[in-house]
């Protein structure tokens, strides 16, 4: 089993983000994914945007989970940033987004990507956890949550 910690990067997290559209915010998650896992961030927002017109990945609550499979990834990796001011996001239930989960998964990834896609799922569905992630005021602490979430549940 995956954990968020050996996919989540300390690097690739951030706090009080704004962007003004899904593009915009693409192009910051990719830069975020560029530089924290050596990855080219043009193909990290294609991919992302790619994948968005399938179909918004804007879930509800206030939290989107873009996902998108990548050739030459060799490893799941995901970035995690919090938006303020919130936007619109087309999610299911209209609701503005504030918390953004991206996936990025090898091309061949199959069950492995979905698996832990639904993992990322149950853990935004939660709302202990969304309201710590919330509180979070650096990369730093949002860190520590994601990172420590696991092992709260474990326990």
């Amino acid at each position: 089993m995956v954990h968020f910690n050996d996919i989540v990067s300390a690097d690739a997290l951030a706090t009080r983000l704004s962007a003004n559209g899904k593009k915009q915010l693409f192009q910051k998650i990719a830069a975020l994914a560029a530089s924290a896992y050596g990855l080219v961030a043009g193909d990290v927002a294609d991919a992302l945007f790619e994948r968005e017109r399938l179909g918004s990945t804007g879930f509800g609550g206030g939290v989107a989970i873009p996902h998108a499979k990548m050739a030459g990834l060799l490893q799941m990796r995901g970035v995690v940033v919090l938006l303020d001011p919130p936007m619109k996001f087309d999610a299911v239930d209209e609701a503005p987004v504030d918390i953004v989960f991206a996936l990025l998964s090898p091309l061949d990834s199959g069950a492995e990507h979905l698996k832990t896609l639904a993992r990322v799922s149950r853990y935004l569905r939660d709302d202990g956890q969304i309201t710590r992630l919330r509180g979070a005021q650096s990369a730093e602490a949002l860190f520590a949550l994601i990172a420590g979430s696991e092992a709260r549940d474990a326990a």
